[in-house]
């Protein structure tokens, strides 16, 4: 997210606190703040589809769900060609 608008939420945070938002103010934090959520959720579930689990054997051991989405995305040399990848 823009720098200037993590600064503007935590202005509108502050201003909240201190002396309270206009109704325009109130909107403007809430379309503020959709918006870094769902930045935060992009970014937590890019990281777990990244992630490969293996076991103590070295075998791996990812959820077949997590490994579709990987073939999908080409991650970790899976591929939707090969179906044991």
């Amino acid at each position: 997210m823009d720098p200037k608008k993590l600064d503007r939420i935590n202005e509108l945070a502050k201003k909240k606190k201190t002396e309270g938002l206009t109704p325009e103010e109130k909107v403007e934090q809430a379309k503020l703040r959709e918006e870094y959520i769902e930045g935060y959720r992009r970014s937590v579930r890019h990281h777990i589809e990244g992630i490969k689990i293996v076991d103590e054997e070295g075998n791996d051991v990812t959820p077949e769900k997590l490994r579709q989405v990987q073939r999908e995305k080409g991650l970790h040399g899976r591929s939707l060609d090969d179906p044991n990848s």
